[in-house]
């Protein structure tokens, strides 16, 4: 009997010191879209606690998540487009790794306008401002289908991705861009679907950022938190169940909507954190274009990859 509660006491003991020495991390995600789900899935399907960590999942955007990175009420941050912006006007950031390849946006039209032509002279819904990523993969949507995205549609920014649908579902502008699940919606309502990003472009938005001083003073803390994202991931894309049922409840969605969201997105997921060059590029220069700046930004300016190759090397990935 003295053996069984002194193994019971060992084993809480070792239980307890693991669950302290865990490292607490924050981890910012700015919506609960479904390009958004890698670090919320990883957190809740334990791949975190994995690589020794306490992770919280804080939903924050754009400049407020700039700020609370720098001052660092939140150790790393997700949205590669938006820091880009600021990391070629010199914010000590950079990129270590990406986990969607393209957004799943789709430009979808009223059932009166039925290819891009029709678009011509009319107003195009982005639900998100100026030079946001959801501007830029519209405008390159609509060069991609033959029209000159600057001259021949207008434009009206909703700053909400809901708002834009609903204004499709009215009437009130003749296509919009917008992510799952409101195509799936949308499609219900018989609009048409002129373009779905993820097939024609590179535009990795989805990723992790962390500070210099990060990378520089706890690069084994970088790579397990690129580790956790990988394992979500392969996760995402081999568990559809489990993967569906983490939206339905992360989401708030029924399971009809989450099927939907999953088949929508599942192929902008990679399986290994890699950061296609050509579209780091892509949004390296359209920010360029943005802040007007001409000079030629390297991309080991706003990249570091030599801790992804690492985490890819553990886990047996072959680095691409």
């Amino acid at each position: 009997m003295k053996r069984l509660v002194v193994a019971a006491v060992t084993i809480w003991l070792i239980a307890s010191g693991a669950a302290a020495v865990a490292d607490k991390i924050r981890v910012g995600v700015p919506q609960q879209v479904v390009h958004w789900m890698v670090f919320p899935l990883a957190q809740q399907k334990g791949f975190f606690k994995e690589e020794g960590f306490d992770a919280e999942i804080v939903r924050i955007t754009g400049p407020s998540g700039r700020s609370a990175l720098m001052s660092g009420e939140i150790d790393y941050y997700t949205t590669i487009a938006f820091i880009v912006q600021s990391a070629i006007v010199g914010l000590p950031v950079k990129v270590v790794a990406a986990y969607v390849n393209c957004p799943p946006f789709v430009l979808m039209s009223r059932p009166e306008f039925k290819s891009a032509k029709d678009l011509k002279g009319r107003t195009v819904g982005v639900g998100a401002p100026p030079g946001s990523s959801p501007d830029v993969i519209a405008r390159l949507s609509l060069k991609h289908l033959g029209l000159n995205p600057d001259s021949d549609v207008k434009y009206v920014y909703l700053n909400s991705h809901e708002r834009t649908y609903l204004a499709l579902e009215q009437g009130l502008y003749a296509a919009g861009l917008i992510p799952p699940p409101f195509d799936f919606r949308g499609t219900k309502l018989g609009l048409n679907s002129l373009a779905r990003a993820a097939e024609l472009l590179t535009y990795p938005e989805d990723g992790l950022i962390a500070t210099v001083k990060k990378i520089k003073e706890k690069p084994d803390e970088v790579k397990r938190v690129i580790r956790a994202g990988i394992k979500a991931n392969r996760y995402i894309r081999s568990q559809r169940e489990g993967t569906v049922q983490f939206l339905m409840a992360w989401q708030k969605v029924d399971r009809e909507t989450a099927n939907a969201n999953y088949d929508s997105a599942i192929r902008s997921f990679n399986d290994d954190g890699s950061l296609p060059e050509a579209g780091l590029r892509l949004i390296v220069n359209e920010a360029k274009k943005t802040a007007k700046i001409d000079r030629e930004i390297p991309l080991t300016d706003i990249a570091d990859l030599s801790i992804l190759r690492e985490a890819q090397k553990e886990l047996g990935i072959r680095p691409k």
